[in-house]
């Protein structure tokens, strides 16, 4: 039985470039087991990705049709990104990756899965230019990702990382910064079972390495945590 799947994929439900069965289709065409969809959670600050309400309800009308329609060529899964900025839990889904987007002050949410300058304006702004301030606090918030809903699999679990192979914001090897990361895997160990291994940033140039980093990796398995390979798809042809 074939077992090659992925299950962080974005569609045009979201910030993907395809529609949830154009996925499908090429999936079975790459040799695909399964594939599983992770839409983004609905963030009213943030509908430039995330879905809208209603987008949501169509999303998972469109996952069950797709279901139903595969299911002799393909195993489909409905599956949510789940942000601790969202206002619902999520509920009712096949699975759910957990990840931290951005963090929010007075009202105001910064995102960091984007674009160095994200970065650099919320750490002068509200770190007073302390990049290793933020990156202790985006990991504090990490260990409290359970407190906002139930959760299958840590998604991207050093995403504060994003830019370190061209921005050095904060030392990625001092004791403050491993001590930080180590402290929210160890406050997640027993609530999440799994993280992924997301080579998403490599495919759109940030990187060249998948998230977490190898010392994470180390840790996160001592703590007795599952691991799931995935893409993060965005464009059908880094599915695989």
């Amino acid at each position: 039985m074939n077992t090659l799947q992925n299950l962080h994929q974005h569609t045009t439900f979201c910030d993907g470039k395809d529609t949830p069965e154009e996925l499908v289709q090429y999936a079975i065409d790459k040799g695909f087991g399964g594939i599983g969809f992770s839409g983004h959670c609905y963030m009213p600050f943030a509908a430039y990705y995330s879905m809208s309400l209603e987008k949501t309800k169509e999303y998972r009308a469109e996952i069950a049709r797709l279901k139903e329609t595969y299911q002799d060529r393909i195993d489909v899964f409905c599956g949510l990104e789940f942000d601790p900025s969202c206002p619902e839990r999520p509920e009712g889904y096949d699975y759910v990756i957990g990840s931290q987007h951005g963090l929010q002050f007075d009202g105001v949410f910064y995102e960091f899965d984007g674009v160095a300058d994200h970065f650099r304006k919320m750490i002068d702004e509200h770190f007073a230019g302390d990049g290793m301030a933020f990156a202790v606090e985006y990991y504090r918030q990490l260990a409290q990702l359970p407190e906002h809903g139930a959760c299958d699999i840590v998604g991207h679990f050093d995403l504060v990382t994003r830019h370190r192979d061209n921005i050095n914001f904060f030392d990625c090897d001092t004791k403050q910064y491993r001590d930080a990361a180590i402290g929210a895997a160890e406050a997640l160990a027993g609530k999440i079972p799994y993280f992924e291994l997301n080579t998403g940033a490599i495919a759109r140039g940030y990187r060249t390495t998948p998230y977490p980093d190898p010392f994470l990796i180390k840790e996160l398995k001592r703590l007795g945590f599952g691991v799931v390979i995935t893409s993060d798809c965005h464009i059908k042809e880094r599915m695989d």
